[in-house]
């Protein structure tokens, strides 16, 4: 939020409700979030001018979070290991948090070193949706840690530091490894998933304006040929289906037509979701017999699906009948 969004919310709180949510920031908070609020209580005492705090060790912070990630992909926090206690297993969500903190600091005092660390978080983060390295039920709301505001400082962090270009580069690979189109926590619900956002709304925040998303796009599908056909095609463009969307808006609006084309018959990408952006582009071109071809197809698998169905209502496709109970998928912020 920017200062007028954030007044904008105050009025929603009595002066009580104002205490609390300054008690909880000064009590919950980091030390320096605690410090300048001491030093706005006290504005004639020095309360926030302490001794400094020791400058982090890029290198050596990228080797212990490589450690931290070698263990717990090991199975080391389930289950005996000499490298890890009984009480540190316990404890491995603060070491988490330790670890994301020391890297963020790495990020902000060497954008290279620190980013290979932010990288092995994430990296490490994304794995807990589907295996279980740490003794709880959501790893992720555990340990406090929100995917997309790890992934949003580290790509600001490459684009200040390296250019568009070289961000436009490696994020584009990035995001196809780490986008999910439900969050990054087990349960989806939470204070964790509250904060999350799609990484294509955070990618779309750095993309200033329409020659530089004809740019990232041309990354976007290099990226996509490295992947090839290999992996779950289908479930892979399921979860990039809001940055697929964004593309369709934004490349129709700046004659970069040629780069949907690419898009729709990828071979990286595969399933409902693909056919769907294949009715899309059809529909767009005037080709009503095809949108209403592929449109069928994807609906023929996801009758109940919301965009699909809204494209549908749009167009005038028919609409086979929904079983009771089937899916009802659709983007989910």
């Amino acid at each position: 939020m920017n200062r007028d969004e954030f007044y904008g919310k105050l009025p929603t709180f009595d002066e009580d409700g104002l205490r609390k949510a300054l008690w909880t920031l000064y009590w919950r908070g980091p030390v320096a979030t605690r410090e300048r609020i001491e030093a706005e209580l006290e504005p004639g005492k020095n309360v926030y001018a302490g001794s400094p705090r020791p400058p982090v060790d890029p290198a050596a912070v990228v080797k212990e979070v490589a450690d931290f990630v070698a263990l717990a992909r090991s199975g080391a926090y389930l289950a005996g290991n000499r490298r890890v206690s009984p009480k540190e297993r316990t404890r491995w969500r603060f070491t988490f948090q330790h670890h994301a903190a020391a890297a963020r600091q790495a990020l902000t005092a060497d954008p290279g070193s620190g980013a290979a660390a932010v990288e092995m978080l994430i990296d490490l983060a994304c794995e807990t949706r589907n295996y279980d390295l740490f003794r709880s039920d959501d790893p992720l709301e555990a340990a406090r840690f929100v995917v997309s505001d790890a992934v949003a400082l580290l790509w600001t962090a490459h684009r200040d530091a390296e250019g568009f270009t070289a961000f436009a580069r490696r994020a584009a690979h990035q995001l196809i490894r780490w986008e999910s189109r439900y969050g990054w926590t087990r349960t989806g619900s939470g204070r964790v998933s509250t904060d999350e956002t799609s990484l294509a709304a955070v990618a779309a925040r750095l993309i200033p304006i329409p020659d530089r998303w004809v740019e990232f796009t041309d990354h976007y599908l290099h990226a996509l040929d490295s992947r090839g056909p290999t992996g779950d095609t289908g479930r892979r463009t399921a979860d990039l289906a809001e940055w697929h969307s964004m593309l369709f808006d934004r490349l129709l609006d700046c004659d970069a037509e040629d780069r949907l084309d690419l898009l729709t018959t990828h071979p990286a990408l595969g399933g409902p979701e693909r056919t769907f952006l294949q009715a899309r582009l059809a529909h767009h071109r005037g080709d009503t017999a095809v949108a209403h071809a592929r449109l069928a197809e994807s609906l023929k698998v996801y009758p109940g699906h919301r965009e699909f169905l809204a494209l549908a209502a749009e167009i005038g496709a028919p609409v086979p009948t929904r079983r009771p109970g089937g899916p009802l998928p659709g983007r989910a912020r």
